[in-house]
């Protein structure tokens, strides 16, 4: 556990303010979620709640069924981090936080499907993207109960690209089942 030499003390109620600068580093914003932890010293350990993460191996395995369906790179968000890859681009997106443009294209509940070679603008994906990685784009957000906790995300390095009808019905059918998935 790292030290940030921080006091805070618990009100009345049982509560306790999680400094800006911790909650603006940590990317946690107001009605997100927090699990809490006890460890073996007595120490209480908050940590945000991915709802999606939950479903981290099964994440896995839909974003490479998506890559053998479509041959594009695919991907799979919680609303923070990119949590399963397949394909070409793993190493460069696996277990990254993700751009906050595409974070308030999920907020928004915004579908994006771009290509450089229709002169489109692409966002970047990483927060350590310069936007000039990929040649096209394709983000579907996840809603489940009414709220975005993640997306789907479909990219392509071929000199090109484009993504067809095809390609669109296969991450929005990913998007609405990993939703349902969260809701049961």
């Amino acid at each position: 556990m790292k030290a940030t030499g921080i006091v805070r003390r618990i009100d009345e109620l049982g509560r306790v303010v999680i400094p800006k600068e911790i909650r603006r580093t940590l990317r946690i914003r107001e009605g997100d979620p927090l699990e809490i932890f006890v460890d073996r010293e007595g120490g209480v350990i908050l940590k945000k709640y991915s709802p999606i993460g939950e479903l981290g191996d099964f994440a896995k395995e839909y974003a490479e069924s998506i890559h053998q369906s479509v041959g594009h790179i695919a991907a799979i968000c919680d609303r923070d981090t990119i949590i399963a890859v397949s394909g070409a681009g793993k190493k460069e997106l696996l277990d990254r936080p993700i751009n906050e443009e595409i974070e308030q294209l999920m907020q928004d509940r915004t579908r994006v499907c771009a290509s450089a070679k229709a002169g489109e603008k692409l966002l970047p994906v990483t927060t350590d993207d310069s936007g000039d990685r990929y040649t096209a784009e394709l983000i579907i957000p996840i809603i489940s109960a009414g709220d975005s906790i993640g997306a789907v995300i479909l990219l392509s390095k071929d000199e090109g690209a484009v993504f067809d009808h095809a390609d669109i019905k296969v991450c929005e059918t990913a998007s609405g089942f990993m939703g349902k998935q969260m809701e049961n």
